[in-house]
């Protein structure tokens, strides 16, 4: 999915599809409006922040990112991750990001494609002028590769939202974050 001059969304489907052959393995999501998301739920993911800052504020701890799986391609790097809450190694956040190599400097598409720290540090720490836009949120049933990343029984349901960062006014970031049952 090349990025154009045409208006960016995120296809959930698409980013899905990257990791997952059958899109139930991860879920089954379903767009909901703001007020229909729980309070709980609506304060980690109905915002125009990053994700890695909201986690971190809301579990008093820094979050350390685990890359399940890639996908690499000449223009465009995608990974399936885990944050991590850093005192017990405690699952907060699952998500898919695809990110535009064309859009972010050297250094922070180096210090991406390391994998040792999440997005959103990177792009903070590289002092990359970003923006994020909340595109959906998604009431999410997970399924059984979710379950188990979550460490959850089956019918325990979550929220999660996709998003698109902006960097240096490009839409150079595609994501669906997932947080784990508050």
């Amino acid at each position: 999915m090349p990025f154009g001059p045409e208006p960016v969304s995120v296809d959930l489907d698409a980013l899905v599809r990257l990791f997952y052959d059958d899109a139930g393995d991860l879920g089954r999501f379903f767009e909901l409006a703001v007020e229909a998301v729980p309070d709980a739920y609506r304060a980690l993911l109905a915002h125009s922040g990053h994700m890695t800052e909201t986690v971190e504020a809301h579990h008093g701890d820094r979050v350390d990112v685990e890359v399940l799986d890639k996908n690499v391609t000449q223009t465009h790097y995608a990974r399936k991750i885990l944050l991590r809450r850093r005192h017990d190694q405690q699952v907060v956040q699952f998500g898919i990001m695809r990110v535009a190599f064309a859009y972010l400097p050297d250094a922070a598409r180096a210090e991406i494609e390391a994998e040792t720290t999440p997005l959103g540090r990177v792009l903070i720490e590289h002092n990359v002028l970003r923006s994020v836009e909340l595109v959906a949120l998604w009431r999410v049933v997970p399924g059984p590769d979710l379950r188990k990343l979550f460490g959850i029984p089956s019918g325990v349901e979550t929220y999660g939202r996709t998003a698109l960062i902006y960097c240096n006014h490009e839409p150079a970031v595609e994501l669906v974050e997932i947080v784990t049952p508050e």
